[in-house]
């Protein structure tokens, strides 16, 4: 015979996992559409209602793709504009957020929250006329530039935790030992918030990897990104479901498999400092 404490334990785990479960199916049923369309001749494709689990089998939509569009390329541009934003971005937001959380420079860090909350959008004229003023539309200095509007305000306000949990007897220390502020931050605070590093650096690195607001009036024929290539597949009499939907599965197959193996590392570094004691 089951104890009611038993059986309210058993309950808890059903509810919980039928929770997952029901917030979870709405995106892998998506994906699995993206895949299994990415996998049926055009006909199937585009017939109606659609057929999700019997289906022709076919290839020729990764084919099309590569044989009709330069899509290495496409993914070197997103590769070279993603780890340039992110590099950048740790470069600027690492010492950003070690002197807003150091001096409590709470109006700095609004600064970066508004710069954050307002639309992309509102930035994309300025910066069209100010790199093409400059002869840098289509190159990739202008997109890491641009993405540097997500990837950095991502940055500083995920670090800014990090380096405020850090104990301030330790900077205290290292600046009586004679070490000046910047030896402080690279010397004590950066080896202790290496989890939140490698958090905010996948995240920056995804938030550019699929950022298309920028690149689509920024991007040229030499430095199209994965979704702007996705984008031009869409034609005006007729939409090709078959190569577009393999295309899609092709830019976010990385993005996921890269969640997955640093999953750890993502828990790991957001919940860097949560419990004290």
């Amino acid at each position: 015979m089951v104890s009611g404490k038993t059986l309210r334990k058993w309950l808890r785990t059903a509810g919980f996992y039928a929770l997952v479960i029901a917030v979870m199916l709405p995106t892998v049923f998506v994906f699995y559409w993206m895949i299994t369309l990415s996998l049926k001749p055009q006909v199937e494709a585009a017939g109606y209602p659609p057929s999700f689990f019997r289906f022709s089998v076919t290839f020729k939509g990764y084919q099309e793709v590569f044989a009709k569009h330069p899509f290495l390329l496409y993914t070197w541009n997103s590769l070279v504009v993603a780890v340039g934003s992110t590099l950048m971005g740790l470069a600027v937001g690492l010492p950003a957020a070690y002197s807003i959380a150091h001096w409590r420079q709470r109006g700095l860090a609004l600064t970066m929250l508004v710069a954050r909350i307002i639309p992309g959008i509102s930035y994309l004229i300025p910066w069209y006329i100010l790199f093409r003023n400059l002869r840098m539309v289509d190159t990739y200095q202008a997109l890491i530039l641009t993405h540097l509007v997500v990837g950095l305000p991502i940055i500083i306000w995920v670090m800014i935790g990090f380096f405020e949990d850090i104990p301030p007897e330790l900077k205290d220390a290292a600046l009586i030992d004679g070490c000046s502020h910047y030896g402080a931050f690279w010397r004590v605070a950066v080896p202790l918030v290496k989890p939140g590093i490698v958090a905010t650096s996948i995240l920056s690195f995804i938030f550019s990897w699929n950022n298309f607001l920028f690149s689509v009036i920024l991007a040229g024929r030499n430095t199209r990104t994965l979704p702007i290539a996705v984008f031009n597949m869409i034609g005006y009499e007729e939409i090709n479901w078959g190569p577009l939907a393999a295309a899609a599965t092709m830019i976010t197959l990385p993005v996921i498999i890269l969640t997955l193996i640093v999953q750890r590392h993502i828990v790991t570094g957001l919940t860097f400092g949560a419990v004290k004691g």
